[in-house]
């Protein structure tokens, strides 16, 4: 698991890089919101850790803006001297998915982190229709037989199988696959829809159609009474 971990504090930055150096996760560390937004846009988490009293914002600023930018999917965990019961409610309200006091316990946090793992890691195998995406192998397969795709095409094909009838914008998509601040255009995204139409064959006879939104975007239909899941 990769960690973002937003925490200014230098001595307890040095104490999370000796717990977790002895783990398997991965961690990037900030010590301001402005260096933890500038970051988040272009690095990848699984898990965010962030305090809530910073010296250029404070963590509920900072929670909102993940949620609006980064989503709901992504577990957060508030790690705070904040400790009134008033505190630990807004935090949760704000979205966080947990809440720890400082000073945190080794262990106790470890545990929190692997729960929400468990909760939030994705089916290894989502069937849609005919096609069936493996999340540990990175791979797709249309009725049943493997269709060779790029990294990038393999995400964009799971991002837009599992968003049925939702309007995406070309700079949505950019942002989501690519980062805000990636070297390429939105010309990046319709190459790279064009190239899995045509390797997934995405069609009504395969129960999909991709259709453009002039001067937007795409949005991906299931047919339906074609090609269901069984």
């Amino acid at each position: 698991m990769h960690i973002g971990i937003l925490e200014d504090d230098l001595d307890q930055q040095q104490l999370y890089r000796l717990w977790f150096g002895a783990t398997q996760h991965s961690c990037t560390y900030y010590g301001t919101a402005k260096d933890f937004i500038e970051g988040a846009v272009k690095e990848r988490f699984d898990l965010l850790l962030l305090d809530w009293m910073l010296p250029d914002s404070n963590g509920k600023i900072v929670l909102g803006w993940v949620r609006e930018n980064l989503g709901w999917e992504i577990p957060v965990i508030f790690i705070t001297a904040l400790d009134s019961e008033a505190d630990i409610v807004e935090g949760l309200r704000s979205g966080a998915d947990d809440y720890v006091t400082k000073p945190p316990k080794y262990l106790e946090l470890l545990a929190r982190i692997e729960s929400l793992s468990r909760r939030t890691k994705p089916q290894p195998i989502v069937k849609l229709g005919h096609y069936e995406i493996n999340m540990d192998m990175r791979g797709i397969t249309l009725r049943g037989k493997p269709v060779e795709l790029t990294q990038k095409e393999f995400e964009l094909a799971c991002y837009v199988l599992q968003n049925p009838g939702k309007l995406m914008a070309r700079v949505h998509l950019l942002d989501k696959l690519w980062g805000l601040n990636a070297d390429v255009d939105t010309r990046t995204v319709d190459t790279h829809i064009s190239r899995i139409r045509r390797k997934l064959s995405i069609a009504p006879e395969n129960g999909w159609q991709i259709l453009p939104v002039y001067g937007y975007g795409y949005r991906i239909e299931r047919l339906d009474g074609v090609g269901a899941a069984s």
